[in-house]
């Protein structure tokens, strides 16, 4: 099995560099392994490190990837995040501008080598983009996280305006051909020894300009607007849970793919149950007669109370486990169990007759009763003894 160099040391950046210090150290690297910047016998190796560094930068560019890296290595990225994840939102269009190279350019060489979600060699529609992830916090209660259930909730997002139907041009008007691309959408320009060619910075890619906006978006071709969304959570989700749903973030440009919804759950504090894991405890008090001589007791569980037998004998602080009667794992395998730590509860504000009874009752005692003082006091007279 290969292990993952480090990130830092694929960049040759600290740990504690700046976002500006680990785009400044991929772009010199970027630029020095680009496979058309190598001669052809080392154009395999060229590709191989153009990759790994692509990754290093995706994830320290990134503060929320780059925290879980920092925190728990490879693991932490490989756990939480795809492939397809690991490189969206990584900004790879501004790093390359003073050079005159395109940060599309770059994504589309990583693109031919299977990142980003694209087949090999796939090109993006001119000028399109996909829509913006959007990230939600939701509130659930205790019970909804260990059963599931279906909620309905409200996203501010962007969605392609309906009067122009996002072309962004005033009905019955149409765009025109760039000037500057002659409608290409890209220009070229010459960056050292290769031509490279960057997003038109007149019409962003399109091709086309508008002479007349749309009144409603003014020209955008989208509009901010509530959504109604039904999402599903799953059985077993617990605070910091994330759920993806795909295509419900800001829609794209220009026919480019809507962005995903990322929720991340909030789970309620419940007044008698909580949570281990899978595992959920519930303490529950118990009288000293009953500790002391055995019975049944009524316990709460999430499904409705169960009868649970106290054995004779009890002590304060036992834990009894209702197999089954947790939280539902969020895999499918299995569910967790029930934990009852009892508690013995002393009796107080206790009438005259009642202390008379337990006068008596501690004076007819002796230590076969009372094994753990027992037990407690051989171990001090043995420690004196030495």
């Amino acid at each position: 099995m290969t292990t993952k160099r480090d990130y830092y040391e694929i960049l040759g950046a600290p740990k504690n560099a700046s976002v500006e210090d680990i785009k400044k150290a991929y772009r010199n690297l970027a630029l020095k392994y680009h496979p058309d910047r190598v001669t052809p016998d080392k154009k395999k190796e060229a590709e191989e490190k153009f990759k790994e560094i692509s990754e290093s930068y995706a994830v320290l560019s990134d503060s929320q990837k780059r925290s879980q890296y920092d925190q728990f290595g490879h693991a932490g990225i490989d756990s939480k995040y795809s492939s397809e994840d690991i490189f969206r939102n990584a900004d790879f269009s501004s790093i390359f501008e003073d050079m005159g190279a395109s940060g599309d350019m770059f994504e589309e060489i990583l693109g031919s080598f299977g990142m980003f979600g694209m087949g090999g060699g796939q090109r993006r529609g001119r000028g399109s983009g996909r829509g913006r992830d959007l990230e939600f916090e939701f509130e659930v209660s205790f019970e909804e996280a260990a059963f599931g259930t279906k909620k309905t909730i409200s996203i501010p997002r962007q969605v392609l305006c309906d009067t122009c139907n996002g072309s962004g041009a005033r009905p019955g008007t149409k765009k025109t051909n760039c000037p500057t691309c002659n409608g290409r959408g890209q220009v070229l320009y010459s960056a050292g020894f290769i031509n490279v060619s960057q997003t038109c910075p007149k019409c962003r890619g399109e091709g086309s300009t508008i002479k007349s906006p749309c009144s409603k978006c003014d020209g955008a071709g989208k509009v901010r607007s509530t959504q109604k969304i039904e999402v599903t959570i799953p059985a077993g989700v617990d605070t910091g849970s994330r759920l993806r749903v795909q295509g419900e973030g800001d829609s794209g440009t220009r026919g480019g793919p809507s962005g995903d919804l990322y929720i991340y759950i909030n789970v309620k504090e419940h007044p008698v149950f909580q949570r281990h894991g899978y595992d959920i405890i519930c303490e529950m008090p118990i009288s000293f007669p009953l500790a002391t001589l055995g019975g049944e007791i009524e316990v709460p569980t999430l499904t409705g109370n169960v009868m649970m037998r106290i054995p004779e004998g009890t002590q304060s602080g036992r834990v009894f486990r209702l197999g089954a009667k947790g939280v539902k794992n969020l895999r499918g395998y299995g569910t967790g169990d029930q934990l009852v730590k009892v508690t013995v509860e002393t009796p107080t504000h206790l009438t005259s007759e009642q202390k008379k009874f337990l006068r008596e009752f501690e004076r007819v005692c002796n230590g076969s009763v009372n094994p753990i003082s027992q037990s407690f006091m051989d171990k001090v007279k043995r420690l004196f003894k030495k």
